[in-house]
């Protein structure tokens, strides 16, 4: 693979895509309806504009989609539509934190249009120096995924099953965003009941590694309306195997309603973080 379509270069994606031209690859997206935000992250990862999707088939070798979950279906669909008009084929690899049954659904699309499909998920932050996520890979196309372990990436192979790659995000997801879910609630709660001095003294005594981090929260907000879908397709995976889906449309109700807050409008990158309290005393006001 010489050359690498993301789709979309936005946190995550450019930053992969940055990593991917650091060690010797085109990088290429289709920015022709994107923000300036997305644009301008594009550019300062080293990542070509070719314009619209027929532009981004023809040109990669491969497509990593990363994008926000409930987007993933729809832009698969618009891939291969592409992929048909264009008659190119490649290797599509869905990034996204969705449901083993829905990135099932998706393969079948993009197979379908005579393309290679792998099933890959992202565990941990965007690469940046000393630091690299893991790729997990499965399906027919997780072999031809593994090789970009050439090119500054860590792909973890899985097999030959589309699923099981979104399957280990979707209970890794639970843990992690569930957690600061649940945190999320109940410091706003302690907030609202008055007791968040006492309740923050207490957590000191007995809760000392929650309470380190909890202090990682203020750094959610930006990211709070995408990690909504994530926490439905969490609900949907438990769901299926027949677990209760609640806990998590929970979840995403938390996200949901830190997302309709002016704190979500914040960027990742924009300076001036507020503070675990300020971001707490922020939520309980907008609770009235």
């Amino acid at each position: 693979m010489k050359t690498i379509g993301i789709l979309s270069p936005g946190d995550m994606g450019h930053a992969v895509g940055r990593r991917l031209a650091e060690n010797g690859l085109r990088v290429v997206a289709a920015l022709g309806d994107r923000s300036e935000r997305t644009r301008r992250l594009a550019a300062q990862a080293g990542i070509e504009d070719v314009g619209d999707y027929a532009g981004l088939v023809t040109a990669a070798d491969a497509i990593l989609c990363i994008l926000v979950p409930a987007e993933a279906e729809a832009t698969a669909q618009r891939v291969a539509d592409a992929l048909a008009a264009t008659g190119a084929s490649l290797l599509y690899a869905d990034c996204n934190a969705i449901a083993p049954q829905t990135v099932q659904r998706i393969s079948q699309v993009i197979t379908g249009a005579g393309s290679c499909f792998a099933d890959a998920s992202i565990i941990g932050g965007p690469p940046r120096p000393g630091y690299t996520p893991r790729f997990y890979a499965s399906g027919p196309g997780a072999a031809e995924l593994a090789t970009l372990n050439g090119f500054g990436l860590e792909v973890v192979g899985m097999g030959e099953r589309v699923g099981d790659a979104s399957a280990i995000k979707m209970c890794y997801g639970a843990l992690t965003k569930g957690q600061s879910a649940l945190y999320t609630e109940l410091l706003v709660a302690a907030e609202a009941l008055g007791v968040s001095e006492a309740l923050a003294a207490e957590f000191g005594k007995s809760q000392a590694d929650a309470l380190k981090r909890m202090d990682g929260l203020p750094g959610m907000p930006p990211k709070s309306r995408r990690w909504v879908g994530e926490m439905e397709e969490i609900a949907a995976t438990f769901g299926a195997v027949g677990l209760t889906p609640k806990i998590f449309e929970g979840a995403a109700d938390i996200y949901r309603f830190v997302g309709g807050t002016s704190l979500a409008d914040r960027n990742p990158e924009d300076p001036g973080k507020p503070s675990l309290a300020e971001m707490i005393a922020a939520l309980a006001t907008s609770l009235h």
